[in-house]
């Protein structure tokens, strides 16, 4: 075996952190986990001295809701779980590399901190951070980037990284959802009686208007997805984007989820549910599409109710994974998007990149 020092020389030892959102790991842990999300000030666009209480007000008109969502999963949120196996399962397609995946999660445990202290010890070479949210929102996306930057500075990891802020037209990305959503529509068209309509709602994680109108390019980069999507799926005709998951009492874009399985079963269609913003499963995959929205769908009477699996460890997602992290790290460090320069147009004044 080589030693250690002539390893690094042929392999970089480059360290992958990925971003996702994060569940709590038990139901004690549900009302902190809530307590997390609201005072974010990316979440709750408020005065910071009204922050605080107004979290407070809105974790505990959520808290019996989310106490049965996770009752129903268990008492714990997969989450971690999904994104440690597609953080193991993108280690072993980085094999030019001395390469280890890491978990940061911005609302429960790993918390950035924890886990920028954790990269810190391993010493890499270099660090690639890689958020599981193809579109960017300054809520999401931003806001783990926010988080990382000042979890690293706390724990004194100073060493190259470069920051995927999006992907959302990036070939094997696209491809790779569009697989899995062929399969599904297919076999939903199987299970059909001939002749009835099909519908694909393209379901995303809804976000305050106020947001979007301040320049948040995410409702542009799901539309965008989507298009590119459409392109590989010729044998669908009927379809719509529609938002899920409202959690504050602003006004939020639409047309909501729920509008849209009411308008296809007062349409007599059929629906195939997309998550189209989600790649790991859950609460809002596995309580919200395939609990409450199925119900919805049965209750009145809509001809079919299907749901497209997320990617979780997918193998055509997970390739998608390891060619983003091979191309943002040739970039460079600093911030770039699939494309490297700004993918957003001039309007989108949210957009991380100038």
């Amino acid at each position: 075996m080589l030693p250690r020092s002539w390893s690094r020389c042929v392999r970089p030892r480059l360290a992958v952190v990925l971003f996702n959102l994060g569940g709590p790991d038990r139901p004690e842990a549900i009302w902190p986990f809530l307590v997390n999300v609201f005072t974010d000030p990316a979440i709750l666009r408020v005065p910071s001295f009204v922050r605080p209480l107004l979290a407070r007000r809105i974790a505990a008109a959520r808290l019996e809701p989310a106490r049965a969502s996770y009752a129903a999963l268990g008492g714990r949120s997969p989450l971690l779980a999904l994104t440690r196996e597609q953080a193991s399962a993108l280690e072993r397609e980085l094999t030019e590399f001395d390469a280890r995946c890491f978990v940061a999660m911005r609302y429960w445990h790993p918390l950035s901190e924890e886990t920028a202290a954790e990269v810190r010890d391993w010493k890499p070479d270099e660090v690639v951070l890689l958020p599981l949210y193809p579109q960017y929102c300054s809520a999401t996306t931003g806001s783990s980037l926010a988080a990382w930057r000042e979890a690293a500075a706390r724990v004194g990891l100073i060493v190259r990284t470069t920051a995927l802020c999006c992907y959302p037209t990036d070939v094997a990305y696209v491809a790779a959802t569009a697989a899995t959503i062929r399969a599904a529509w297919r076999s939903a068209r199987e299970r059909l009686p001939a002749g009835t309509g099909l519908r694909l709602l393209f379901s995303a994680h809804g976000l305050p208007e106020a947001v979007v109108q301040a320049g948040d390019p995410y409702q542009w980069q799901i539309e965008q997805t989507v298009a590119e999507v459409l392109t590989n799926l010729t044998e669908v005709s009927d379809h719509v984007i529609c938002y899920q998951s409202r959690a504050t009492p602003q006004q939020w874009i639409g047309p909501s989820t729920e509008a849209e399985i009411e308008r296809a079963a007062h349409d007599g269609v059929a629906v195939v549910v997309v998550p189209i913003a989600f790649v790991s499963d859950h609460s809002e995959t596995l309580v919200e599409l395939d609990i409450d929205y199925r119900s919805l769908a049965e209750r009145l009477e809509a001809p079919g109710y299907f749901r497209v699996p997320v990617a979780n460890a997918d193998p055509g997602f997970i390739t998608a994974l390891a060619g983003l992290v091979r191309s943002a790290r040739a970039k460079g460090p600093g911030v770039c998007s699939h494309v490297g320069r700004r993918a957003c147009p001039s309007g989108r004044g949210l957009c991380p990149l100038p």
